[in-house]
């Protein structure tokens, strides 16, 4: 792998880990506004995110190549509400999205054969986080501040399976 592109897949790991503390804050805004299932549900997607970048790393040493996290700037968080949670959070993964077709088209380009089904694996997986969260966005949307309907959302989003930090396979 080219040092260009080895850069390239540094600044990603940088960008998971980045994500990773974006879904932090947002779990701990829910949090202080008591609503841990939807706190518990962004935690959990913080812990994928560090997932991602394990991926991205083990891919660059699994190839001789060195892993370097860059510099990670304090998430800038500010939410009034759970549909700003949320907008936030797809707002970010449409970012990690571009990065990551960005990253892929570097790849193609140079000929990095050897990327592709890592890559191809992140595609398929940001258009099902996007998914995700956007169908989130819709269901806040329907509910409208309403308490109830809040609290059923949390109960709801507090049942997702908990996931390890480590690369697994998939």
């Amino acid at each position: 792998m080219s040092a260009a592109l080895e850069k390239k897949f540094n600044a990603q790991i940088t960008l998971e880990f980045e994500s990773s503390m974006v879904y932090r804050q947002l779990a701990i805004e829910m949090e202080d506004r008591d609503l841990p299932g939807i706190a518990a549900w962004l935690r959990h997607q913080a812990d994928e995110e560090i997932v991602h970048a394990n991926k991205f790393i083990d891919h660059l040493s699994d190839r001789a190549n060195h892993p370097v996290i860059g510099a990670i700037a304090a998430p800038k968080v500010s939410v009034k509400s759970v549909l700003a949670v949320f907008e936030a959070a797809l707002s970010h993964e449409q970012k990690v999205s571009a990065s990551i077709r960005d990253l892929y088209a570097a790849t193609e380009k140079a000929g990095d054969l050897d990327s592709r089904p890592l890559l191809l694996w992140f595609l398929s997986e940001q258009v099902e986080e996007e998914s995700s969260v956007d169908e989130i966005v819709g269901r806040v949307k329907l509910i409208n501040d309403d308490g109830p309907g809040l609290l059923r959302l949390d109960d709801e989003l507090a049942q997702r399976p908990v996931a390890t930090t480590e690369n697994t396979a998939g």
